[in-house]
């Protein structure tokens, strides 16, 4: 059973609606891009909600215990595996 329905032979043809380099569009100058950015970035942190100064010390405490409880934890692990090491090996 063929399906002559559907004679798409999946070769690629050229643009036929465009001369070719007709629609080159000019580029921005660095400063006009540098000027936007710098604006875009300002409209970003307007729509930023800040913490309130509470909020940021408790956020500082919550990452710092956590940061010295993870130090712990892997010197343990380093000091139990440094002494079975020298244990095994001498």
């Amino acid at each position: 059973m063929s399906d002559s329905a559907g004679t798409d032979t999946g070769l690629a043809t050229p643009d036929r609606g465009r001369p070719a380099g007709s629609r080159r569009q000019k580029r921005p100058s660095r400063l006009r891009l540098a000027t936007t950015f710098y604006k875009q970035v300002v409209a970003e942190l307007r729509k930023v909600i800040w913490p309130t100064r509470r909020e940021l010390l408790t956020y500082t405490s919550v990452v710092l215990v956590f940061v010295l409880f993870m130090v712990a934890v892997v010197s343990a692990f380093d000091f139990v595996f440094s002494q079975g090491v020298l244990r095994v090996f001498g």
